[in-house]
């Protein structure tokens, strides 16, 4: 299942994508389930589906505003230095790291998919890259890495947008860089996990422009996706970096 949020006349609704569209899933299971994460957190999914099953599309996908998928999550982790090539990028002849390094992003900083973004005044070195996102359905703490995987709830994607020369401005964390308004985005669904399984293996591929410019595969990853520890989040966001400083989407947006 593909689950999606968006606005219609302003106000925030969320539904399914199917082929032609959307179903809209506020007018039929809205009130026991007002948004994504509620639907997550009652662990609803075959509620969802069974109001879809059967039904036509209610609008078009292109006739509406997308939202970041889950509109408040809890948390959004984010794994730095997530692949070996990436690491090689510093040239400090450096060991892999053992433990992956950890930032965290706000939700403002994340527009909906195909929404434009906004590079700020204070820099001209807006930068892409793109990301896979695990969004975590059932919570637990001190869970055994052999049932991790069924906590999982669905994958989504990230342009994780980076405004490079800010990384630099902090001694110790890269926090500055990567939290600006709308500099980001999440989307434009959640696959869920009965329909493509996280544990792949996965390809990512980031385009700008319509050009192919990064690929990678899960298998390049440095660390398990159900690493210990780190499966109680609700956003755990690692994927391939982009090196073309300078070169945006068109419709990134000067604030």
């Amino acid at each position: 299942m593909r689950l999606l949020s968006y606005l219609l006349d302003g106000e925030p609704r969320y539904g399914a994508a199917i082929e032609g569209g959307v179903v809209d899933l506020t007018r039929r299971i809205g009130r026991d389930f007002s948004d994504v994460r509620a639907l997550i957190a009652a662990n609803a999914l075959a509620d969802a589906q069974e109001a879809v099953a059967g039904q036509k599309p209610d609008y078009a996908l292109d006739d509406l505003v997308l939202l970041p998928p889950v509109l408040t999550p809890e948390k959004l982790w984010c794994i730095g230095v997530n692949y070996a090539e990436r690491n090689a990028e510093y040239k400090d002849s450096s060991d892999l790291p053992k433990y992956p390094s950890l930032f965290v992003r706000s939700m403002s900083s994340m527009a909906g998919s195909g929404q434009p973004l906004e590079k700020p005044h204070v820099s001209d070195q807006l930068d892409y890259e793109g990301e896979l996102v695990i969004v975590i359905g059932q919570g637990g703490r001190h869970i055994p890495r052999e049932k991790a995987w069924s906590h999982i709830f669905g994958m989504t994607l990230c342009n994780e947008g980076t405004i490079r020369d800010w990384l630099r401005h902090g001694k110790f964390n890269v926090t500055q860089g990567k939290n600006f308004d709308r500099s980001g985005s999440i989307g434009p669904w959640i696959v869920t996990a009965d329909e493509l399984d996280p544990r792949g293996p996965h390809d990512i591929v980031t385009r700008v422009n319509g050009i192919a410019l990064t690929s990678a595969e899960r298998a390049m990853q440095a660390y398990e996706r159900a690493k210990d520890g780190l499966v109680v989040l609700d956003f755990i966001r690692r994927g391939a970096r982009g090196t073309l400083t300078h070169h945006v989407s068109n419709s990134i947006q000067q604030q």
